[in-house]
């Protein structure tokens, strides 16, 4: 399952904030302000974590769990 508009969104809302955002699946670590990165991990249906760190994560945390669960993505936002 590769859904692009998913894909566009969570790269859109990331580039709104200042921390580093990171989304781990399996072994693989992909900043998700990276359209590439994400269209090559965001298949099949895997869990992610997501890592936020940085001056505004709390609101990054939030407005990109919006987004995997609009699109309907299994993700864990790490704390």
């Amino acid at each position: 399952m590769s859904n692009n508009a998913a894909i566009v969104e969570l790269s859109q809302t990331a580039n709104k904030f200042r921390s580093s955002i990171v989304l781990q699946a399996e072994n693989k670590y992909i900043d998700v302000k990276s359209i590439l990165g994400l269209f090559t991990t965001l298949v099949g249906n895997l869990s992610y974590e997501l890592h936020v760190h940085g001056p505004d994560a709390e609101e990054a945390k939030k407005a990109l769990g919006e987004v995997f669960s609009k699109h309907s993505l299994n993700v864990k936002i790490v704390e």
